[in-house]
């Protein structure tokens, strides 16, 4: 049963990313307009301005897939780049003391939140794949919700008994 079950979980994640594949090869950088983005991947999650005038739109993968997407439209109204977030070197960004909304902006919607209210913590999950091995990405925010812990473990989901 547990076999069946990972290999049902495999092959959504596997469908997803096929999905996405396909549609990140139709888009190409300083050609694709917003509404080509928007076709594609519908709208976003959530939208962020940056500094510079760039528009960065949010496309989460999670709880199911292990990838989210950041898509940047400058001001023409072109794609300027596309990425997928959740991979160590971004990780390493997460600081301590940063914010949840800074957190957010650099990974995108967490797989799962939960609130530990003894220890007065959120913790964050992103789930993400690492040569290979199916990972957790966790993030603990204090009371004032700033990072004070940040962690990786191998993702229990997809591990064999």
């Amino acid at each position: 049963m547990r076999l069946r079950r990972s290999a049902w979980w495999l092959a959504l994640v596997l469908t997803l990313f096929g999905c996405d594949s396909r549609k990140i090869a139709e888009l190409e950088e300083g050609v694709a307009t917003e509404a080509d983005v928007r076709a594609r991947f519908g709208e976003p999650a959530a939208i962020y301005d940056e500094r510079n005038g760039d528009r960065m739109f949010e496309y989460p993968r999670q709880p199911e897939g292990q990838v989210n997407y950041m898509i940047s439209i400058g001001p023409d109204g072109r794609m300027t780049s596309l990425r997928q977030v959740l991979k160590p070197a971004n990780f390493a960004k997460v600081a301590q003391g940063a914010d949840r909304t800074e957190v957010r902006r650099l990974l995108g919607r967490p797989a799962h939140r939960q609130v530990f209210d003894l220890k007065k913590e959120e913790v964050w999950d992103w789930r993400f794949a690492d040569n290979g091995e199916s990972r957790i990405f966790s993030v603990t925010f204090d009371r004032d919700g700033r990072v004070v812990a940040t962690g990786s473990i191998l993702d229990p989901k997809y591990a064999g008994p």
